[in-house]
C-alpha cells in the first residue's frame, strides 16, 4: 500500500489549504452571523465558489468525471486530506462543490442517469447551480432495514404516481433544492431486494409537500437543511425513473460508499479542529492555582485524541486506497469498519473537549457542539452502527479447526 500523494495531488492539497486559510476561515464568523443567527443565505459563498473553480478546486470528490464535465477529479485517496481540511468548517466542503448530499447524488446520476437526465439534473449540480436531496428514510418504519420502505411508486400510463412519507432527506429543506431522488416500492411482488425503484421528483410537483425542517439533538444542518416530506398522488413522467425498475437498492449502493467515506474524512478535520481548541484552552485556563494543561487527566485526553485521530486517518486512507485500486472487488467491509470507528472517535474527542471547556463547549461560541452532534448523527445516518457491525461479523471466517485441535492451545497436561 502506498498512501503518498502524487506531486500533482500534493500541489492541489497545498493550494486548497492556502485557499482555506485565505478565503474561507476569515469569513466563518460572517457565515455564523448570517446563516445561524439571521437565517439568511451567505451571499459570499457564490464568490468563493467562483474563485475556487477558477483555481481548479472544483468537484474534487468525483473520480469519475466524464470528458466535458467541470471539475478537477481526484482519486479517493488524493481527496482525503482535502476533505479533512474542508471538514474543519460546517460549510467548508460547499466552497469546492464537494458537500453532501450533492457529491453522492452526482455520483449516482453519473452512473445511472440517461443522457437527457444528465443534461437536466446532473449538469446543474456539477456547476453548483442547484441543490438536490435523497429521500429514502421514512418516519413510520424502521429504516435501518431499508427493505421496510413503504412509499409506493406505481405506473399509470406514461407516468409514475408516488404516495408516502419521507424524512431526514438531507438538503431537502434548502431553498435552492430543485429535486428529490425518491426511493419507493414499485414491484411489491418481487424478491425482498427487488421491489424498490428510484424516481426523480422535481420540487414544486403537485402533491409534494415539505412538512417541516428537522433538527437532530437541537442541531440544525445549515448547509443542507434536513427535510420531511409528504407525497400524495405525486405524478412524474415515466422518464424520471433513475436506473432500472426494481434495482433501486443496487443503484443506491453507488452513492453509499462515497457518502460514508467522505463523511469519515470530514470527521478527521473536525477532530483536528476540536483538538487544537482543547490544547489552546487548556494552556489558557486556570483552576485551583494551576493551568488545566498541568493536570494528568487533561494530558491523557490530549494524547489519546492524537492517537485516535492518527489511527482513524490511516484506516480511512486504507479504505480510500482500496476503493481506488480495487473498484470491482467487495470493499464494503472496510468502508463499514471506517463508518463505525470514525464517528465513535469524534464523539469521544468532542465529549472530552466539552468537559474541558465547561459550559462554553456546548454553546454556539465554538464548533465543538456541532462536531459532537455530527458525530452522534453519523452513528445513525447512512446505516446505524449495529447494522454495519452485523454485516462485518457475518464475513468473519470461522476457523477450520475446533478448540480441541487449536494449534494455539498447549496440549493437555503441558
Amino acid at each position: 500500500m502506498n498512501f503518498n500523494l502524487t506531486p500533482e495531488s500534493e500541489e492541489i492539497r497545498l493550494r486548497a489549504e492556502e485557499f482555506f486559510d485565505r478565503e474561507m476561515l476569515p469569513r466563518h464568523r460572517e457565515w455564523v452571523q448570517t446563516v445561524c443567527h439571521e437565517k439568511k443565505p451567505p451571499l459570499f459563498i457564490k464568490d468563493i465558489q467562483a474563485k475556487a473553480k477558477e483555481l481548479g478546486l472544483w468537484n474534487l470528490a468525483l473520480p469519475n468525471l466524464a470528458k466535458g464535465e467541470p471539475g478537477t477529479k481526484l482519486t479517493n485517496l488524493d481527496f482525503a486530506p482535502i476533505a479533512e481540511i474542508l471538514g474543519r468548517l460546517p460549510w467548508g466542503s460547499q466552497a469546492f462543490n464537494c458537500h453532501a448530499p450533492e457529491v453522492p447524488n452526482m455520483a449516482m446520476l453519473q452512473s445511472l442517469a440517461t443522457p437527457d437526465q444528465k443534461k437536466k439534473w446532473l449538469n446543474p449540480l456539477l456547476n453548483g447551480e442547484t441543490r438536490s436531496a435523497f429521500a429514502m428514510t421514512e418516519p413510520d418504519v424502521a429504516s435501518s432495514d431499508a427493505t421496510n420502505i413503504e412509499t409506493r411508486i406505481e405506473r399509470d400510463g406514461d407516468d409514475w404516481v408516488l404516495n408516502g412519507r419521507k424524512w431526514f432527506a438531507t438538503g431537502g429543506a434548502h431553498p435552492d433544492c430543485s429535486f428529490l431522488i425518491v426511493m419507493g416500492v414499485s414491484d411489491p411482488d418481487a424478491g425482498r431486494t427487488g421491489q424498490h425503484s428510484m424516481v426523480i421528483v422535481p420540487i414544486g410537483t403537485p402533491g409534494l409537500t415539505l412538512e417541516r425542517e428537522l433538527r437532530f439533538m437541537g442541531w440544525a444542518d445549515f448547509v443542507a437543511p434536513i427535510g420531511q416530506f409528504r407525497l400524495e398522488n405525486v405524478r412524474v413522467p415515466a422518464e424520471n425513473l433513475l436506473g432500472e425498475r426494481g434495482q433501486g437498492f443496487k443503484g443506491a449502493q453507488v452513492r453509499l460508499g462515497p457518502a460514508r467515506i467522505h463523511h469519515a474524512m470530514r470527521c478527521i478535520g473536525m477532530a483536528e479542529m476540536v483538538l487544537a481548541q482543547m490544547v489552546a484552552r487548556a494552556h489558557e485556563r486556570k483552576t485551583f492555582g494551576r493551568t488545566i494543561i498541568e493536570y494528568d487527566t487533561v494530558q491523557k485526553w490530549i494524547a489519546e485524541a492524537r492517537i485516535d485521530i492518527d489511527l482513524n486517518r490511516l484506516f480511512i486512507q486504507k479504505a480510500a486506497w482500496l476503493l481506488d485500486t480495487s473498484p470491482d472487488k467487495n470493499t464494503w467491509r472496510i468502508v463499514s469498519q471506517v463508518k463505525v470507528a470514525t464517528p465513535r472517535m469524534l464523539q469521544k474527542v468532542t465529549d472530552r473537549a466539552i468537559q474541558l471547556f465547561g459550559a462554553m463547549g456546548g454553546t454556539d461560541d465554538t464548533l465543538i457542539h456541532h462536531a459532537h452532534s455530527y458525530a452522534r448523527w453519523f452513528r445513525i445516518g447512512d446505516g446505524p452502527d449495529e447494522v454495519h457491525l452485523r454485516q462485518i461479523y457475518k464475513t468473519e471466517p470461522v476457523p477450520e479447526w475446533s478448540i480441541a485441535d487449536c494449534p494455539y492451545i498447549a496440549p493437555e497436561g503441558f
